[in-house]
């Protein structure tokens, strides 16, 4: 076991900010996480938060995916005080950080996400790793399934995931998983791209928006700068923000506000 302090971490703002859909809150209090092939049960008192692995795996691969080397107080500090708003919106999600998700991982789960609510998603990735995932043991003797890898969804016909529940989504995600095994489409290229031009790549593949796009940009890609506008976003906008966000004051950075903007908006109070 691993235990940290961070005063910018909370297990639960993460798990319900929408960008990660294999995170669950257990029966005694506990969050499990799954990543790729990976499995973790993570615990917080405060600002004491405890990783259930060895040290040696949350050095190499639970530290860069919580994002724990970025200080999340500097965004926050950064924020103009007189937007009432964001400060506020800031502050009540001061726990969430940008995970480093698998980018296969990403696509596949916000094709997923058009037109569907979380608890409908969470349903239908779990129904994919589970018929089509490998079935890992964890250290605690837990049996968890790895999410797909690109040639075990390319080789279905295109309306087979229809059975896991993804409706008219199946042939999207067949097609991309087509387009990923037969080195059609490089995943790994987009690494190296800036925001701008790994945004238009992922448009490129069918069943991806703009919407879209900018969640695997942001939550796979870890391009900060990426703004993802759905509904809650777009109302947002539109109320507290006519005259246009401003992103050119946090530039660099946006799409972290993005995150505390969604999380408040989904959770806060009813009077500010």
């Amino acid at each position: 076991m691993v235990t940290i302090k961070n005063e910018f971490f909370d297990i639960g703002q993460i798990a319900a900010s929408g960008q990660c859909f294999r995170m669950d809150k257990t029966d005694d209090g506990k969050y499990s996480v799954i990543a790729s092939d990976k499995y973790v049960l993570v615990s917080q008192t405060g600002d004491s938060i405890s990783f259930e692995c060895p040290k040696d795996e949350f050095d190499s691969f639970w530290k860069h995916y919580f994002d724990l080397e970025t200080d999340y107080g500097r965004y926050i500090s950064a924020v103009d005080g007189s937007d009432i708003y964001l400060s506020s919106a800031a502050k009540f999600g001061s726990g969430i950080r940008i995970l480093n998700q698998d980018l296969w991982e990403m696509v596949v789960s916000f094709i997923i996400s058009q037109q569907n609510n979380i608890p409908r998603i969470k349903k239908c990735i779990s129904n994919i790793c589970r018929t089509y995932g490998k079935t890992m043991t964890a250290s605690d003797g837990k049996e968890y399934y790895s999410f797909p890898a690109p040639e075990a969804l390319a080789r279905l016909e295109e309306d087979a995931l229809m059975e896991c529940n993804l409706g008219y989504r199946s042939k999207y995600v067949v097609r991309t998983a087509r387009d990923v095994a037969s080195g059609a489409f490089v995943l790994e290229e987009l690494y190296d791209c800036g925001y701008e031009e790994a945004r238009a790549r992922l448009l490129k593949l069918y069943g991806v928006g703009g919407k879209v796009a900018d969640c695997i940009c942001l939550f796979a890609l870890h391009k900060i700068d990426a703004f993802p506008i759905d509904t809650h976003i777009k109302q947002v906008l539109k109320e507290y923000y006519p005259d246009g966000f401003p992103f050119e004051r946090y530039d660099g950075f946006a799409g972290v506000l993005q995150q505390y903007i969604f999380y408040y908006d989904l959770n806060r109070p009813d009077i500010l």
